[in-house]
């Protein structure tokens, strides 16, 4: 018998604090080279939108998350994001869970970009705000609440805003322009629009970059990524796929200029240099974010009532 997670069941199973810790572990795992993953795998479909097929192998388990991303699905009444986890035993090839993809993904995007903003910008930052308050914007502000923090929350529809603002937590803020002002900034767009042209980072700000995870996606201007430090989940997907993609296409960055973070959870890498120095962090999204997830909630799977088991 087979659990199988719905959405529900994997955030009554991981809470937005446990996504946390679990993320950090696999980014250090990843980074001694403890576990591994294949290259993401599009299929495409453009303009409409693309699937992804995601393997990862590590800590006794493997895992393959298959994903769609279609921007356009919300104005049909459908998520963007849907899809299935498939989580196995390494060392048997048992089937051991099936899992919601799209509430793992949310769940996991909240947490690196929450992560990422606690390891990357200023100890003790005062101020915190997400732009974007669709599913991934509201696990980032769940994440940020969990670790005690208030965030503003902008949204281009207010009452969504509102809506999050009244369910996970957080403070709707008074203008586009106040949220981008904080000293953590995550965004969660749909990278149709520059949030952030050359010049706009003030010394000592942070941005997490959540939102451009596919080609023409940008929230930030190759200018302000030029002139700032630079930090990713991992380059490969990165450079070709991310945030960071347009830049090093255009030769404004190259791999020199920008660290993992994993290293520097790991301690092999260099985190931020000074109270005045600006961070970003591109997400691209990993397979062994989504391993570990998929981990965490098995390991609580007795503690979920009504977790429905599948025969197969």
């Amino acid at each position: 018998m087979i659990p199988f997670f719905s959405g529900a069941h994997v955030r009554q199973a991981v809470s937005p604090a446990r996504a946390i810790e679990a993320v950090r572990e696999a980014f250090v795992a990843y980074a001694r080279g403890e576990w591994t993953m294949p290259p993401k795998v599009y299929v495409t479909n453009y303009p409409a939108g693309d699937f992804r097929a995601m393997p990862a192998l590590g800590g006794g388990h493997a895992s393959l998350k298959w994903v769609t991303s279609f921007p356009g699905n919300p104005a049909k009444g459908l998520p963007t994001v849907t899809g299935l986890l498939l989580l196995s035993d390494a060392e048997d090839g048992r089937l051991l869970a099936m899992l919601d993809a799209g509430a793992v993904t949310a769940l996991r995007t909240g947490a690196a970009a929450v992560l990422a903003a606690e390891t990357l910008g200023v100890p003790a930052a005062p101020t915190a705000s997400v732009i974007g308050t669709g599913v991934n914007g509201q696990a980032a502000a769940a994440a940020f609440v969990a670790r005690g923090r208030v965030p503003l929350l902008w949204d281009i529809d207010r009452a969504r805003a509102e809506a999050a603002a009244a369910t996970v937590g957080g403070r709707v803020a008074g203008s586009l322009e106040e949220a981008l002002a904080a000293d953590l900034v995550v965004t969660v767009t749909p990278g149709r629009n520059i949030l952030f042209p050359e010049g706009s980072l003030r010394p000592g700000q942070h941005v997490s970059l959540m939102g451009a995870d596919g080609p023409g996606k940008a929230e930030i201007a190759v200018g302000e990524l030029a002139r700032i430090r630079l930090f990713c989940d991992d380059w490969e997907q990165a450079s070709h796929g991310g945030e960071l993609a347009a830049a090093v296409e255009s030769g404004r960055v190259g791999r020199g200029d920008v660290t993992t973070l994993p290293d520097v959870l790991a301690g092999l890498a260099e985190g931020r240099r000074s109270g005045d120095e600006i961070t970003a962090f591109d997400s691209t999204g990993l397979a062994i974010q989504d391993l570990a997830l998929a981990k965490a909630a098995l390991a609580a799977a007795s503690s979920i009532p009504g977790l429905p088991l599948l025969a197969l």
